[in-house]
């Protein structure tokens, strides 16, 4: 049995950093991924300090980094009228011993993937292959039903199975059958990136509007030494009537910007010049603002759901990427503590199910943008001296409550020790 691997089913960030965790602590795994090729997809993602931390400790260091993203300065929230609700540093600016990344989610992807295969092999990732579900075996293995992208099927047995299969899950499906809808709350969000010139610090995120209609613009790339011009990602969004549910055939679609620009027309500031920005895009992609309900476990015996297949949140918080990689390096401390056996998958269970499940409804709630709520309550999001909106108290409250909750407050994330020290490798006496 010891000779089994452990099986991921899906190809994505998480499931990419549980493999190059396992393939550190020396645990031989399968990576089951649908797609037949892996292509650098998506726009802008932030990578929090916790999960930088984590890369930095798999191998992926700041040099890595700085080909997919730029270290983040300054993140800021400003209301209607082109005023600050609130600013503060970020990453090593803000005291953190690691930086907050602003990268490309395509490009991060494929680092992850080239260094696994340089690491474990091409043969770890298998291309055209979806996991559809399982069955617990008497021996404590699991076996997994795969789809192949040529119309077969097979079965491959495994010590463990991680479902990494995102929010449309297979395995959390079998986990949870009687699981609610997908939970759109009426938010709608386009994305796209644009040449531009970076804002404020020049390495700025920077939310603007209200809770119910906003823009959130970043750098995703350095800038260019000749142009001055960096890889602008924005997020344009408007919250509408949800009560007929999400009526497009799918929950991601290519749009021209014509389909949406106008929410947005007059947006424009002498920093910064929103119809401009989404103007000069070549193109956009829609979503819905979409999460999933929180479950009482991630575990089903040698079973366990990780990433967006265990807490897929709204991006509020910017964390739904960083909490996948720390989701994959707890699991690997788990392992190390309990072996290769379902009793690390319910100590992964206990230690991370209920307080991100809270995140979860903490993001619905708007997250760290509660703020924008605050103001727009107060004074309809437009004034002139915010202390008199918000107080500076009550702001650096709610901000520091949010970093305490998602895992990232300065002094308990630069206090805590290494995840998974050193060179650390699972007994083989525990493997069984």
């Amino acid at each position: 049995m010891t000779d089994l691997p452990v099986l991921i089913a899906g190809g994505g960030i998480g499931g990419l950093a549980t493999a190059l965790t396992l393939q550190q602590i020396g645990v031989p795994c399968l990576v089951y991924e649908s797609v037949r090729e892996m292509r650098p997809l998506g726009v802008g993602i932030n990578l929090q300090p916790n999960a930088v931390r984590e890369l930095y400790d798999l191998g992926i260091g700041a040099d890595d980094l700085d080909q997919v993203g730029v270290p983040a300065k300054e993140w800021a929230l400003v209301g209607l009228n082109g005023n600050d609700i609130y600013s503060e540093p970020r990453g090593l600016l803000a005291g953190y011993n690691w930086p907050q990344y602003a990268v490309h989610r395509g490009k991060l992807h494929m680092l992850l993937y080239s260094r696994l295969v340089q690491r474990a092999g091409a043969a770890t990732v298998r291309l055209g292959s979806r996991v559809s579900g399982y069955e617990k075996n008497a021996d404590g293995t699991v076996t997994a039903r795969i789809e192949h992208a040529d119309g077969s099927r097979s079965e491959q047995r495994g010590r463990l199975l991680i479902g990494a299969d995102g929010i449309h899950s297979a395995v959390r499906a079998q986990m949870h059958p009687a699981q609610p809808p997908i939970h759109w709350g009426g938010a709608v969000m386009w994305r796209g990136v644009t040449w531009a010139k970076p804002m404020r610090t020049g390495s700025s995120f920077v939310g603007l509007g209200t809770h119910r209609h906003r823009v959130v613009v970043y750098p995703i790339s350095h800038p260019d030494p000749k142009t001055g011009l960096a890889l602008i990602n924005w997020i344009a969004e408007v919250t509408m009537d949800n009560t007929e549910g999400w009526k497009q055939t799918g929950w991601f679609r290519q749009v021209p910007v014509a389909e949406f620009a106008h929410h947005f027309a007059g947006w424009t500031y002498d920093w910064l010049d929103v119809p401009a920005l989404i103007a000069g895009a070549d193109g956009a992609y829609e979503n819905p603002m979409i999460d999933r309900d929180p479950v009482p476990t991630w575990v089903d015996g040698p079973v366990a759901l990780m990433g967006d297949a265990a807490h897929a949140m709204y991006p509020t918080g910017s964390n739904g990427a960083s909490q996948a990689i720390v989701d994959a390096r707890v699991l690997g401390t788990c392992l190390l503590a309990h072996g290769v056996t379902p009793a690390a998958l319910a100590a992964y269970d206990e230690k991370l199910c209920g307080p991100i499940s809270a995140v979860i409804l903490r993001n619905r709630g708007a997250g760290p943008f509660g703020l924008l709520n605050l103001v727009d309550e107060r004074c309809g999001g437009t004034f002139t001296n915010i202390d008199e909106v918000v107080p500076p108290a009550e702001r650096e409250a709610f901000m520091a409550n949010y970093k305490k909750a998602a895992g990232f407050a300065i002094e308990q994330l630069n206090a805590a020790p290494r995840t998974i020290a050193e060179g650390a490798m699972v007994d083989a006496a525990k493997a069984a």
